[in-house]
């Protein structure tokens, strides 16, 4: 009994700490210590009115627990046996009931109106000042700008050797990107979001954006940031086995520095159309074709072929002495061209130029032992994706 008395005395003298702390947490949401305990209030307007209707909500939870507790242990304490008070003896209280009731129902309008607002002020896209396609694929996103030919994908840039425990871990580990989604400030940005294979979740929570990224279908989301910074998130739907290295980098930047990124970008892809029309009229040699067909695979085949080609039995095909990868050159292309359909092969295509891809088939023909001597040039890749 004396155990019991001790153990409920120390958690009675917790609760002043469970009441206050949200008050710590208000006064200071602006210091990062804090922010890791509560919500953070975001850098939108939108995400500021989520943060205030999470702290009503906290209070209004709490001072019903006050009042409900309160009562319940004052009846206790003041209506115990041993002062010799007497169970009262009814069946109902009409009044009691009403009271019960009414007060909750209030409760809950009051709580609704504010939050039904906001929720309607979320799905609110009209009116864009500008619109983002947003695409998931396994393991990485791509960003398009629907008003200019600006569009690249996002990977996961933190060193192989960190997840594997040789390096030490950075402050951001698993949550940089090799091209973060650029945005302007003070503009609102709709977000078009969907998935080229399974279900991924476009997170930021300094956005309070969180939305399905669903094959076949597009959601829309929507941003005004206030202010310049850089913002990190993830995605947030389980989508096979490199689900934790799909992260979210967004930077935000004034209005004048937005427009000059945009259009060095704009002249980055202008040059990359050269360079391919460039390419088509000109062959690589098998040394620089295994050299750069060895980097893209690494980055972008690896995950699952594995780096030495053996793949994974009965869920990623090997490469090495694989029969398409000694036998048939366009077929080859054309997988990593269009991917495969019903599985987790995708299409690089749009990721990655005629030449990564000549380079990647080249070195996958040619590397762990198959040694075909094939040299896949980019016009081969260019015929084949016009469908010669």
């Amino acid at each position: 009994m004396k155990q019991l008395t001790t153990v409920f005395a120390k958690w009675c003298s917790s609760i002043p700490i469970l009441l206050f702390s949200p008050l710590l947490f208000a006064q200071q949401e602006a210091s990062e210590e804090a922010s890791s305990l509560n919500l953070r209030r975001g850098a939108t307007d939108i995400s500021g009115q989520v943060y205030d209707l999470h702290m009503l909500m906290f209070f209004i939870c709490v001072g019903i627990a006050v009042v409900v507790f309160g009562v319940m242990f004052a009846s206790m304490y003041l209506h115990r046996k041993s002062r010799g008070a007497k169970p009262a003896n009814f069946h109902e209280n009409v009044k009691v009931e009403i009271a019960w009731t009414v007060i909750p129902f209030l409760i809950l309008i009051f709580m609704a109106v504010p939050a039904a607002n906001t929720l309607i002020a979320m799905e609110d896209t009209s009116e864009p000042d500008m619109t983002v396609l947003v695409t998931g694929s396994q393991w990485k996103w791509h960003y398009k700008y629907m008003d200019s030919d600006v569009e690249f994908y996002s990977l996961l840039a933190t060193q192989r050797e960190q997840i594997e425990n040789k390096f030490q871990k950075t402050d951001n580990y698993l949550l940089e990107v090799d091209r973060p989604l650029v945005i302007p400030t003070g503009k609102k940005v709709r977000f078009l979001i969907t998935s080229d294979d399974v279900i991924h979740s476009w997170w930021v929570p300094d956005f309070a954006v969180k939305k399905d990224a669903n094959p076949g279908f597009i959601n829309e989301s929507w941003a005004k940031v206030n202010e310049p910074g850089i913002y990190r998130g993830q995605c947030a739907e389980l989508c096979g086995k490199d689900h934790g290295y799909m992260p979210v980098v967004v930077i935000a930047k004034e209005p004048a520095e937005f427009e000059k990124w945009m259009g060095e970008q704009e002249e980055i892809v202008r040059k990359a159309k050269e360079e391919e029309q460039r390419l088509l009229s000109m062959n690589m040699s098998m040394d620089e074709l295994m050299k750069e067909g060895e980097r893209v695979y690494n980055a972008t085949c690896a995950a699952c072929h594995m780096p030495n080609g053996e793949g994974l039995p009965g869920v990623f095909p090997a490469l090495k002495g694989s029969k398409m990868a000694l036998e048939d050159q366009q077929g080859h292309i054309d997988i990593v061209l269009h991917g495969k359909s019903g599985t987790a092969m995708q299409a690089f295509g749009k990721m990655l130029s005629l030449k990564e891809i000549a380079a990647v088939v080249t070195y996958e023909r040619n590397a762990w032992g198959n040694k075909t001597g094939d040299m896949v040039q980019a016009k081969d890749v260019n015929a084949v994706a016009n469908g010669n």
